[in-house]
């Protein structure tokens, strides 16, 4: 392990865990992250190789085949593989989200039918929420559900889709009015379904259409794409958790655990582009000596450490909390928000480091440069993260005159 970012307090098997990802983030994911993402090429072999360590079903409980393991040992996780390439560290994080979701809400002939296949990667999850026309307004969805006897019948366009053309399990958030007068609020007439479908792009369904990949500046390899329903029936027992009108709390808990998570890319790219930084910095001579030994450099390598220490503490912090069974949207909302800034700063440092040759594809720091963007941007924008911290902030410290 490096000297940054260590967590006190792990137990055996975490630290077991730990190394076994780290070793193979060095041997299998850094020698061809950058190969891959400049063709922008699905990492088919890196994943069969993330099925293999049982990655996959990490937080899935031992009695439905996974590991059984906390929030934390999965975020560590996420952080050693986004130090790899942040692409990958996606394709778990959507697969996550759904099988949390279920685990939380489902009903048990849900669970039974997905997490053991979930847990062996048989079946890939992936989730959405956002629409076209409302980015990180939620409540604003148009897709809708309509009941029609033992089914219902989805219309809508979503966006955003991460896994949308690997996955064979999409939770789907759509509007549900039956059961819910004219009047209720919004997010209380949301529904999530979870829609079956084949892995591939075109209409993989009948009423249901992937139309391919969105073409990206970063997050590459990693398929985003668009999904429409048209007429699309689903079975009533499809509704997560069998009660429609819960949708909206039932995404929000999978994103509140998706923060943690974006949180862990934010601190493993960060490290990666810390280590670039300062490995390079001691090969590269100016004025006689190396540009490591030059003060202004070791400056920007003292504040670039001490962003990685800080934002690691904070995600560590946020995935201790929710795993405590405590409330955790302050702690998450606040890992979320510092974690991406100081993602984006520490990269843009080590791209200064390198100078003329962070701009040429040749070298690794060009492609943490145009991923560390969309962690900005990722389950939910640092105003978003604001307002969330902004608000608890308000419930704890209530003025009192």
């Amino acid at each position: 392990m490096s000297r940054l970012a260590q967590t006190p307090g792990l137990t055996d098997v975490q630290q077991e865990i730990l190394a076994t990802v780290r070793d193979f983030v060095d041997k299998e994911i850094l020698p061809v992250a950058t190969e891959l993402e400049h063709r922008d090429e699905y990492p088919a072999q890196i994943v069969e190789g993330l099925k293999e360590l049982g990655l996959f079903g990490l937080m899935i409980p031992e009695e439905y085949g996974g590991l059984g393991e906390s929030l934390l040992t999965y975020a560590l996780c996420v952080e050693e593989i986004a130090r790899g390439w942040m692409s990958v560290s996606g394709i778990i994080n959507t697969h996550f989200i759904v099988a949390y979701m279920l685990k939380q809400h489902g009903t048990q002939e849900q669970k039974d039918t997905f997490l053991p296949r979930m847990a062996a990667g048989e079946v890939r999850g992936a989730f959405s929420m956002s629409e076209p026309a409302l980015g990180s307004d939620v409540s604003a969805i148009t897709s809708k559900g309509i009941r029609d006897g033992d089914d219902y019948v989805l219309d809508g366009q979503k966006m955003w889709l991460t896994n949308g053309g690997t996955s064979s399990l999409v939770a789907v958030l759509c509007r549900s009015d039956e059961g819910h007068p004219e009047g209720t609020a919004r997010h209380k007439s949301m529904t999530t379904f979870l829609v079956e479908k084949e892995p591939g792009f075109g209409e993989v369904r009948p009423g249901l259409t992937i139309p391919g990949k969105i073409d990206k500046m970063g997050y590459k390899g990693v398929d985003t794409t668009e999904l429409i329903m048209d007429g699309l029936r689903i079975p009533a027992n499809r509704v997560l958790g069998g009660v429609t009108g819960r949708g909206f709390y039932q995404m929000m808990d999978g994103v509140e655990v998706g923060r943690v998570n974006v949180a862990a890319r934010g601190c493993g790219v960060a490290q990666r582009a810390f280590e670039l930084g300062i490995g390079y910095a001691q090969q590269r001579h100016t004025f006689g000596k190396q540009i490591a030994q030059h003060q202004a450099i070791q400056f920007k390598l003292a504040e670039m450490a001490t962003k990685v220490e800080a934002a690691h503490a904070m995600m560590v912090n946020a995935a201790r909390k929710k795993d405590s069974g405590e409330r955790n949207d302050l702690e998450a909302g606040m890992a979320k928000y510092l974690a991406s800034e100081y993602c984006k700063e520490v990269v843009e440092d080590a791209f200064r480091i390198h100078g003329g040759y962070g701009f040429s594809k040749e070298y690794e720091i060009e492609r943490l440069y145009r991923e560390a963007p969309m962690l900005l941007i990722g389950e939910g924008t640092a105003e978003i993260q604001k307002m969330i911290i902004g608000r608890r902030l308000l419930e704890e410290y209530r003025f009192q005159g």
